[in-house]
């Protein structure tokens, strides 16, 4: 004797592409590819009893999935709401750990800690880390901020992103500044080198070997950097840099200057000696805004891959390093991509001022 006919699944050609689409899904649910395989086997004209030999499934789940989509169509190969365990905490609660989060410290810390909110609202402390997880609250994190005062802010900010974003034709943008005081540093035993399993060990005392200063200027259509060390950092040496620049730029076009405002850039022999060049042009970037200085990303990288976690015996090994790192750097320069336009930084500085001022800063 037969048993009762199965449903017969008949596909619009939406539908085949819509179950055919989820079987190529790389991060489609197991659950959903199996369900319109079988839905599709089925609509190919195989009984249950084929499709559940074929895809290794029961002869129940087959059915099961067969009278669902014929009923619901796609809609009903999504698993069905379910209720789940009742909550145990309520809105109250959650509301109350939020505002004792943002508006309260612990009587013996400046933050709250997971525990210690636990503990004082009687919740378990996983519940505390769900819900500050779901409202993006991080107290043990602190991020530090300043404004600058520049009474020309806008207008300096205008100035040098337009020079990075539109530089004038024929002409050669530099971003000069220095980095002083650069330690010698030393440690107090020999560094043990990194082997399989374990880290690089070095001790967390060193010996000072003397300091030295870099100056440095970054060519922002090349990426290629002119940099010299000084035992100081005054007027004096920061002149002689710039005669180093002159010798090394061609003759022809005019020069950009992209600097800060430190009081050696602006000394009287310094501006005499730019003013009897006119196809020199300074552009000043704001007051506490060395941000807008592109070499200071390529002093970032100096710090990070030699300075850092360099041994140097003495300023002359260190200067060598300095020299030989920026000869690697020329050998293949890179240009970095200043992507914010300056209307977009001054309305990212005009939301964050707007915010301070909600918060009661």
């Amino acid at each position: 004797m037969r048993g009762r006919a199965a449903v017969v699944i008949d596909l619009s050609g939406e539908e085949r592409a819509f179950l055919e689409a989820q079987l190529r899904r790389h991060k489609a649910a197991r659950s959903l590819s199996d369900r319109c395989r079988i839905v599709l086997r089925c609509a190919a004209g195989l009984s249950n009893k084929d499709v559940a030999a074929e895809l290794g499934h029961s002869e129940h789940t087959v059915g099961k999935w067969r009278r669902r989509f014929a009923e619901h169509r796609i809609e009903g190969l999504s698993d069905e709401y379910r209720e789940g365990r009742p909550r145990t905490v309520s809105d109250e609660q959650v509301a109350d750990v939020i505002k004792r989060t943002l508006e309260t410290t612990p009587k013996d810390a400046t933050h709250w800690s997971i525990r210690s909110m636990a503990a004082e609202t009687g919740l378990s402390h996983t519940t505390i880390r769900r819900i500050w997880n779901a409202f993006g609250l991080q107290p043990h994190r602190s991020e530090t901020f300043k404004l600058s005062t520049d009474p020309l802010f806008v207008d300096k900010v205008q100035d040098v992103v337009g020079l990075y974003m539109s530089p004038p034709n024929r002409a050669i943008v530099l971003c000069v500044d220095e980095k002083s005081q650069i330690q010698a540093l030393d440690r107090e035993q020999p560094v043990l080198p990194m082997a399989p399993g374990v880290a690089e060990r070095r001790t967390h005392t060193y010996i000072r070997n003397g300091t030295t200063s870099l100056f440095a200027a970054l060519d922002i259509a090349t990426g290629a950097v002119i940099g010299k060390c000084y035992k100081r950092h005054r007027a004096t040496e920061f002149l002689n840099f710039l005669k180093e620049l002159d010798r090394r730029m061609p003759e022809g076009p005019d020069v950009h200057l992209v600097m800060d405002n430190y009081a050696t850039h602006k000394t009287p022999k310094v501006k005499a000696w730019l003013a009897r060049r006119p196809h020199w042009h300074v552009h000043f970037t704001p007051t506490s805004a060395s941000w807008l200085n592109q070499v200071e990303r390529w002093f970032a990288e100096l710090t990070r891959k030699q300075i850092q976690r360099g041994v140097h015996r003495s300023v002359a090994e260190l200067e060598a390093d300095i020299a030989t790192f920026i000869d690697a750097h020329n050998e293949a320069p890179k240009p970095y991509r200043w992507v914010k336009s300056a209307d977009e930084i001054l309305a990212s500085v005009k939301r964050f001022c707007q915010k301070s001022q909600c918060q009661g800063l």
